[in-house]
């Protein structure tokens, strides 16, 4: 393939993405507003109009947001690679440091992710402290905001400039076959970062501690011993330090898992729905949902991987995205790769949510069988009203992006599976 050929191949890709996304985006807005009054019947006795309709000013506004975002990524994109960004970066610190290629590779890097997070800032600071604060979601103090970018920060040169060295000196020492060698290390970090978070990374941004006696434990801890599920502690994080949204996880490995309650959902729930909503999460857990997707992550970073192995060596791969430099390529692939290939496999994103979807079902299904299925629903009915999760979204819009199924299939499923099906009743 020729220079010409790859740059125009990268300008249909980008182009069709963004058609694609301005038009589910579209879709989206437009659906959702076209059903702002009214409140779908499923969920009549449950949601008052008025929280309905700050569900869909929130997600609209969520999407008009995202499609600035779109606009602005695009433009850091094109300028980074057809307009030549990217090779002015490396010559420019080819120039100061002329007899330092690996420091030069590994600066490269750090500068990229530099600039674009510096890009970003504003936005974000706009969706934090105007968006999420217009809809009585922020609870962040700026302090807290620059405090954790700064953390963020810091985490991230702790174990990113390691892991960035440590793949840099594999891509040029370790012959033809680099790319496996860092597949095995990439692999490998992932698992010392899922160690590591519950312990070390997550404290550093969260107070956690002990669920405290009483009915709701006494629910979880019989749950986990009727699921045969070994756990290394019960923990409420304070995340109402930075948001309204409630939520739920498991972190950690093995018999090292930790079960996190973020205290906006203890506040907010019963200790049945509470029950119900750990019975599924415990879902992904018996039906191996967790154990595929780590599988279907690493088999497609193999996959990755060996294809920016074959591009590494292809010089129309970087003068077909703006790069003419011959020597110390190896950064200037890494970061070529990962600016374009979100162009070329946006369309395979709803195979994702599609798979995704399918687990969260499952994970319903199980939680019906361990728990009181009519309490997940208004559990559920519940986090979305309080999330202004919109009950309407656009169907297309929903197969492309939602990892978890709207809300009416996702209730009316529920309902079918409990003894006595109901609407969608606290």
């Amino acid at each position: 393939m020729s220079a010409i050929a790859f740059s125009y191949l990268f300008v249909a890709a980008l182009a069709l993405t963004l058609s694609l996304k301005f038009w589910l985006a579209t879709r989206q807005v437009r659906h959702v507003a076209r059903h702002r009054d009214s409140v779908p019947a499923e969920f009549a006795d449950r949601v008052p109009l008025v929280a309905h309709r700050r569900a869909a000013d929130y997600t609209i506004a969520r999407v008009r947001l995202g499609l600035l975002e779109l606009v602005l990524g695009t433009i850091v994109l094109v300028g980074f690679t057809l307009l030549g960004g990217l090779q002015l970066l490396h010559l420019a610190l080819a120039s100061t440091l002329p007899d330092g290629p690996f420091v030069r590779q590994l600066l490269l890097l750090a500068a990229v992710v530099l600039i674009s997070g510096l890009l970003e800032l504003p936005l974000s600071w706009y969706r934090q402290f105007r968006l999420e604060e217009r809809f009585g979601f922020n609870r962040m103090t700026m302090r807290l905001w620059l405090a954790d970018i700064a953390k963020g920060t810091v985490v991230s040169v702790a174990l990113g400039l390691p892991l960035a060295a440590a793949v840099l000196w594999l891509m040029r020492r370790a012959g033809d076959d680099w790319w496996l060698w860092v597949w095995a290390l990439w692999m490998a970090f992932n698992v010392f970062v899922l160690i590591l978070y519950p312990t070390v990374i997550a404290p550093i941004f969260n107070k956690f501690e002990p669920l405290a006696d009483g009915p709701v434990r006494r629910r979880v801890e019989a749950l986990l011993e009727r699921c045969g599920f070994a756990s290394k502690g019960l923990f409420v994080m304070d995340g109402s330090r930075r948001s309204a949204h409630g939520n739920a996880y498991f972190t950690g490995l093995g018999r090292a898992k930790r079960i996190v309650f973020f205290d906006t959902l203890l506040s907010r729930l019963s200790g049945e729905e509470v029950e119900a909503v750990l019975a599924h999460e415990l879902g992904h857990f018996k039906r191996r949902h967790v154990t595929k997707r780590v599988i279907a992550s690493f088999a497609l970073s193999l996959a990755g991987l060996w294809l920016l192995g074959q591009l590494a060596q292809q010089p129309w791969f970087y003068q077909g995205l703006g790069v003419t430099v011959t020597e110390d390529r190896e950064a200037l692939a890494l970061i070529l790769f990962f600016l374009a290939l979100p162009s070329f496999t946006f369309a395979l994103q709803p195979l994702a949510s599609l798979l995704s979807r399918r687990h969260e079902f499952e994970a319903d299904a199980f939680a019906a069988s361990q728990a009181n299925a009519q309490d997940l629903v208004s559990a559920l009915v519940k986090l979305y009203e309080d999330n202004a999760s919109t009950l309407t979204p656009d169907p297309v819009h929903s197969a492309f992006y939602d990892s978890h199924p709207p809300a009416a299939q996702r209730i009316g499923r529920l309902n079918r599976l409990a003894p006595h099906p109901v609407r969608a009743v606290a």
